[in-house]
């Protein structure tokens, strides 16, 4: 009966550092309950027939409500499942390179002796995320419009006929996953770049010293101590999988009407639809996306849980 019960001293009296940062804290605190809390408001706009014609708070109010009707227009369209199929391929194929690229970079950058040459190629492949999609495919443009583009124009050198690129769509999902993955892989590689940075160099050196090469270094030291910040933006991306960025289907294809299958993903169809529709269509399409995404990261946490409890963020 030797057994000692330690009780958690529990602290009652506020002090000085308490109120450091709780000061420190009230702007995040605020800006969250302006930008992400009080926004949820809107939510009920997607079940009410909403009317923009005076005050919005009135409107969102007095507005009738009309249950689920406004969710059914997205699966009125006839091509729905070719939405959606575009939508979750296309976000499965970023998730899985999102991470595969991303990670295999960071760690070839981190084994690089010059830390000048590191931080030059972090530079060059951070530089396309600030780059807004208009001029993305402005640029494309240039590479492949069908009577200047260097594309063709490198095709007429070698004999070859040269393809009017917006009208085929077999060549457009290559298109999209490429741009996809030269615009964000810098950004990617920030947090996997992060990690390795702040591993433990002592591993390494006993490492060395019993003769392990760059390849066993990477495979049983790095690659574990990454293994929760890759489960974690695994699970994150997960939650997106409904989502796309408009600009990359939107303005690079230039909306052109002949790689409607291979470009058009919910985003794409609400944006279009809303040219004809309400603001509540939008809201609902956007609410179930919201539902969906935080459906899909518990689901992933679960069963990141199941695999391995450490890594699971809940």
């Amino acid at each position: 009966m030797g057994a000692k019960v330690t009780r958690k001293r529990v602290r009652t009296r506020w002090r000085k550092h308490d109120t450091e940062l709780t000061l420190l804290a009230l702007p995040t605190t605020i800006w969250y309950i302006l930008f992400s809390f009080l926004p949820m408001f809107g939510v009920i706009i997607a079940f009410k027939d909403f009317k923009i014609h005076g005050n919005f708070l009135s409107n969102v109010i007095n507005s009738d409500w009309i249950g689920f009707k406004n969710f059914e227009f997205l699966f009125s369209s006839n091509d729905v499942w070719i939405v959606i199929r575009n939508t979750i391929g296309y976000n499965m194929i970023f998730i899985i390179l999102g991470i595969v690229v991303p990670v295999s970079l960071a760690l070839m950058v981190g084994q690089l002796h010059s830390r000048k040459a590191a931080k030059v190629y972090q530079t060059m492949m951070f530089l396309p995320y600030f780059l807004s999609w208009v001029v993305v495919s402005a640029v494309l443009w240039a590479f492949l419009s069908y009577d200047k583009g260097i594309a063709n124009q490198v095709l007429t050198h070698f004999s070859q006929d040269p393809k009017n690129w917006y009208m085929e769509p077999s060549y457009w999902p290559y298109f999209l996953v490429f741009m996809n993955m030269w615009k964000g892989l810098g950004y990617g590689m920030v947090v996997y770049l992060a990690t390795i940075t702040s591993m433990d160099s002592t591993y390494y050196e006993a490492a060395v010293i019993d003769g392990a090469s760059k390849w066993q270094q990477t495979w049983y030291i790095t690659l574990p101590l990454m293994k929760f910040v890759i489960v974690l933006m695994f699970i994150l991306s997960v939650g997106g999988i409904f989502s796309t960025d408009f600009g990359l289907f939107f303005q690079v294809p230039r909306d052109s009407n002949s790689l409607y299958n291979v470009t058009t993903t919910v985003d794409v169809l609400v944006y279009k639809q809303l040219k004809t529709a309400t603001v509540g269509m939008a809201s609902a399409s956007a609410f179930m996306q919201s539902v969906l995404g935080c459906g899909m990261i518990l689901l992933a946490n679960w069963i990141v849980r199941k695999v391995d409890p450490e890594s699971a963020l809940i």
